[in-house]
Formats: C-alpha cells, sequence, structure tokens
C-alpha cells in the first residue's frame, strides 16, 4: 500500500486499495466546500448582514466541520496535502 502522502498531488486509485483513493477524493470535495462556505460566511460577518445569534452557530457549525475533516483525515491517514490534488495545467486544487 502506498502512502497518502506518496501520491503527489493525485488521486490514489490503486485497485488494490480503491477504498482510501476514494475516501481521498471524497474527503478533497467536502474540504473544497468547507473552504468555499467558510470565504461566503466571513464575508456575510464582514457585510454585517448577520445577528451575533447567527456569527456564533456560524462559527460553531464551521469549527465543527473542521474537526470531523481532521477526523476523518486521521482515520484515513491523509494529510491536508494529500486534499490539494493536482489539476494539471490548472494548477492545485486547493
Amino acid at each position: 500500500m502506498q502512502p497518502a502522502s506518496q501520491t503527489n498531488g493525485k488521486i490514489n486509485l490503486d485497485p488494490d486499495n480503491a477504498e482510501h483513493g476514494l475516501a481521498q477524493l471524497v474527503l478533497t470535495v467536502i474540504e473544497l466546500l468547507r473552504q468555499i462556505v467558510e470565504r461566503h460566511a466571513i464575508r456575510r460577518v464582514e457585510g454585517g448582514t448577520l445577528t451575533d445569534e447567527q456569527i456564533e452557530n456560524l462559527g460553531e457549525a464551521l469549527m465543527n466541520l473542521e474537526e470531523k475533516m481532521e477526523e476523518l483525515k486521521e482515520i484515513f491517514g491523509l494529510d491536508a496535502d494529500d486534499l490539494n490534488i493536482d489539476l494539471g495545467p490548472l494548477g492545485s486544487l486547493l
């Protein structure tokens, strides 16, 4: 089994280790969406369109999601670099 850190920014789709490659792909998509939501939330907070309670709830939800992502990365032996896949001429995803 090739360690995730040796995938060089590419999704590992080794047939003998399909579960790991699928986990890497799914977590990459979730991390991308998490970052998009976080950026949007920051814009809304800075724009003053949220109440203090909404800001508190949003912050808590984002922290919980980040904690869950860290837990899942640990379960599948992945780190942040493993989720930053290489898109060729477009550069890295994250």
